[in-house]
């Protein structure tokens, strides 16, 4: 019997958004029976998965027009199911789902990949994309910071407190190079942690450093340049991102002092992209010398891209200004938050020379009108509060730890290895002595549940075979039975 008392309904169409209801569909009589059908349903295919929330059943009873009994009765019956549980003032939540009947016959289950896929010797040009997606028990991928750190408490009170203070205006389109107290404190950033002087109105917000070398690719094609020579070994996505534009990308050998700027002016690139403060892969620091050379191949006619990667991250070694300090008008800066917060922010600024700065703005405007404004403006006031310094701080001290795990680790189980980059970063290069083909390795340890990246993916030159090593995103644990899985799979070669 019913424990509800069921009125009649009006049968013109009405419905709601949860779920797309409709009494159109409901028998006449027996709405609870057919409301609990439902919910049922989108519990067992998913659309209701666990942890939802319902709706309350107030709300619901009121947009389906039948009454409050309806809604409580077949809540009710779900929760004696144990598919539902009342949170008071969370709400009524899916806490389990029905046990689905056994399939009357099993689908062929398709074989193993064979050793080595997604790690071609020429990598395709969504290969590290799809390598993101490869599920592993332990990633040691380099590019990524402690996302457990991130300052949730610190977000939420800066929301709070812009949200508060937010006009109504401030909610329409906004200038597509960004909100203004955000290249405020931007600006202000810069000048603190990078020794650049520099206006707000030179800032450009863009969604990361990856936009922001995709719209200086189109300035400099409009200019007519259509070669940037790249640090070699050098970042597999940076060359990439720059070919999809057009662009060819010259190799610059990269040694212990830093990019070799004799080669790059033996190879008449016009301009070249480099990361001076901590070169990925290698991690050295363009030494003092090669600065100067740098800045007179540029004073000489030649652009300078510098993605400020890992410029924050110190820990053996004092800070070196940006190059956009030293030579403004023919140095393209680009940097983003991602190393420092959370890459899923797509949060970044570039700073182009005057000539290029209209049509920066224009590339950005054809794009995207500009970036989501409500993150610029939290961000804005945790640089301007110093809350940004102390999760800087907060970070240094937790990858170091991490970093000198991996390096204990490396020493035990891979004692053949040579490591490099140790005085800053989130990652370690580790290259090898012997001949053996590094995407092979790579290929296997994913095959045990370790996600490397193979440094060759990184050249365009031959050389060692090696590793790149994140270690700033995974526990101490992760990252000794990471490094030991992989010093098992050497020693059965």
């Amino acid at each position: 019997m019913s424990r509800s008392k069921e009125e009649p309904v009006d049968r013109s169409i009405v419905g709601t958004d949860f779920l797309q209801l409709t009494l159109e569909d409901a028998p006449v009589g027996g709405l609870s029976v057919w409301l609990t059908q439902q919910l049922r349903l989108a519990i067992t295919d998913g659309r209701l998965p666990v942890g939802s929330r319902l709706p309350a059943s107030r709300v619901l009873a009121e947009e389906l027009r039948v009454s409050r009994g309806v809604v409580t009765e077949a809540y009710q019956r779900l929760s004696e199911d144990g598919l539902l549980a009342g949170r008071r003032r969370g709400g009524t939540v899916v806490v389990a789902a029905p046990i689905a009947p056994p399939a009357t016959a099993q689908p062929p289950v398709p074989p193993p990949p064979p050793p080595g896929v997604g790690f071609p010797t020429a990598p395709a040009a969504n290969v590290v994309d799809s390598l993101r997606t490869v599920p592993a028990r332990i990633d040691l991928s380099p590019g990524v910071p402690d996302l457990a750190a991130f300052p949730r408490s610190s977000w939420l009170r800066a929301e709070r407190a812009v949200l508060h203070d937010l006009s109504p205006a401030a909610l329409g389109y906004g200038d597509p190079r960004g909100a203004p107290p955000f290249r405020v404190a931007v600006a202000n950033w810069l000048a603190r942690s990078r020794g650049i002087r520099a206006n707000p109105d030179e800032v450009i917000v863009v969604a990361g450093v990856a936009q922001a070398l995709g719209l200086l690719a189109q300035a400099l094609r409009h200019d007519g340049i259509d070669v940037v020579a790249v640090e070699d070994p050098g970042s597999l996505g940076v060359r990439q991102q720059l070919q999809s534009w057009q662009l060819s990308t010259p190799p610059i050998p990269v040694d212990p002092a830093g990019l070799r700027v004799d080669e790059l002016r033996a190879s008449g690139a016009p301009g070249v992209l480099l990361t001076p403060a901590h070169q990925f892969p290698t991690g050295v620091v363009l030494d003092g010398h090669r600065r100067r050379e740098l800045l007179r191949w540029a004073n000489d006619g030649g652009l300078i891209i510098e993605d400020d990667y890992d410029a924050e991250h110190r820990y053996d070694r004092p800070p070196v200004p940006a190059l956009r300090s030293m030579l403004a008008e023919q140095v393209c800066y680009a940097a983003s938050v991602s190393k420092l917060l959370a890459p899923a922010l797509r949060v970044g600024w570039v700073l182009p020379p005057h000539r290029y700065r209209d049509a920066v703005v224009t590339a950005k405007r054809d794009a995207d009108l500009g970036n989501a404004v409500l993150p610029q403006l939290v961000l804005a006031r945790l640089m301007e509060s110093g809350e940004l310094e102390r999760q800087l701080r907060l970070l240094r001290r937790r990858h170091r730890r991490r970093r000198d795990e991996m390096i204990e680790a490396i020493a035990r189980h891979l004692p053949d290895a040579r490591v490099h980059g140790a005085a800053a970063g989130l990652h370690l290069m580790i290259t090898f002595d012997a001949s053996f083909a590094d995407v092979d390795l790579a290929a296997a340890s994913i095959e045990r549940g370790v996600k490397v990246q193979p440094l060759s993916w990184h050249r365009q030159r031959p050389g060692q075979p090696g590793l790149v090593l994140g270690y700033a995103a995974s526990t101490p644990s992760d990252i000794n039975e990471g490094i030991a899985t992989l010093g098992s799979l050497l020693r059965l070669r």
